[in-house]
């Protein structure tokens, strides 16, 4: 039996989890020992009661290695442990983390210049714009987004993401066999395409309520900070937004309408401390505090350095070269490019989600590159 075999086992057997796991491991000295372990020796461990040791003597019962790792196969995923080099380096920092990772797409090491993006599900076209012009602004500067696959704001801070052509994660709250919820099947698929889809419970696990608060400490743990972007005082985002804080992270909380319920959890946690974001530059010059320039990689000014892309949009480029000298009023520059009002609206749009211009008060536009 292999480590990473063994670990599969391990994660597959119930009455124990990674604070146990670790503490026999300190006993044992790897995976495949504590496997081989007797119920008596195995009870010597603090927190390894009868119940779990004999789980853990008859975990042939529970886990049917040949099956799991031919599903493994199947759908064109790997597993990785605590033991291997891309096992992101945030989450081993954590408390409690996960012993395998089920993975579809890649994981890279400049994964680890990361913010996960949350909130609630049932959101407003507020907390939606809001969640997909921050992501998209975070991915395009370099940063990855890791969030749920939820519904809400998960979905479209992963979108935001992937339109950025930047890398994105989902950590979901079930096997990957089974994609929740379903009508996300697709985004899954482009976002393998673009980063990964993770998961530390076994490939068929359904997506049962108590694996999400799980799910969330993998969302905050392997990421440098939690952005949340829209949540009420009930909103599953603020366990995630907690976790962060128990982790140690960065937390950032997106304001809302002082008469909205949706926004009492944001504004909660922005009382308690968190740092209140209006753009992404509010997230991108804490990384730089928190982290050493070099680490970055420039990515908190990599804006200012970065070329204008080759592939602008025609209406986004006479823009912008309209926008050369000065800054200029919206009605200013449909007049001088000839361009349709709508298609003007559009045009600034995209140059804003790409932060190449900025708009201020009395819909002025001004060129940031």
């Amino acid at each position: 039996m292999t480590p990473q075999e063994a670990y599969v086992a391990l994660n597959m057997v119930p009455h124990i989890g990674p604070v146990r796991v670790r503490k026999l491991l300190e006993k044992f000295g790897d995976p495949e020992s504590i496997l081989a372990a007797n119920s008596k020796s195995l009870q010597q461990i603090e927190g390894i009661g009868p119940e779990a040791a004999q789980a853990i003597v008859d975990w042939e019962k529970h886990a049917d290695l040949a099956s799991e790792f031919a599903e493994i196969k199947k759908a064109g995923a790997y597993v990785i442990t605590q033991a291997d080099e891309l096992y992101p380096a945030h989450l081993r920092e954590i408390y409690d983390p996960p012993l395998v990772l089920y993975v579809r797409g890649t994981l890279m090491d400049k994964d680890r210049h990361s913010i996960s993006v949350v909130g609630s599900r049932d959101t407003s076209h507020y907390g939606l714009e809001c969640a997909k012009k921050l992501s998209f602004q975070l991915a395009y500067n370099g940063v990855t987004v890791v969030s749920g696959l939820a519904r809400g704001i998960d979905t479209v801070a992963h979108q935001g993401a992937i339109a950025a052509k930047g890398r994105t994660i989902a950590v979901i709250g079930s096997g990957l066999n089974h994609v929740y919820p379903a009508e996300n099947q697709s985004l899954a698929e482009l976002i393998v395409e673009n980063g990964a889809v993770i998961s530390e419970f076994p490939m068929n696990t359904k997506p049962l309520p108590q694996n999400f608060p799980m799910r969330n400490r993998i969302v905050s743990g392997m990421t440098m900070g939690t952005l949340v972007v829209e949540a009420g005082q009930k909103s599953g985002a603020l366990i995630t937004a907690r976790m962060a804080l128990d982790q140690g992270k960065q937390l950032f909380a997106v304001p809302g309408r002082i008469d909205s319920p949706r926004s009492r959890g944001t504004h909660q946690l922005i009382k308690q401390g968190a740092k209140l974001v209006d753009e992404a530059e509010d997230v991108l010059a804490e990384f730089e505090f928190l982290f050493p320039r070099s680490e970055l990689e420039l990515v908190a000014t990599a804006q200012s350095e970065k070329a204008i892309p080759r592939d602008l949009p025609a209406n986004e480029k006479t823009l912008l070269d309209l926008l050369e000298s000065e800054e200029a009023h919206i009605d200013e520059l449909i007049q001088k490019s000839n361009l349709p009002t709508p298609s003007v609206s559009s045009a600034l749009l995209g140059l804003e989600l790409k932060r190449l211009v900025k708009q201020l008060p009395g819909k002025i536009f001004v060129r940031l590159v």
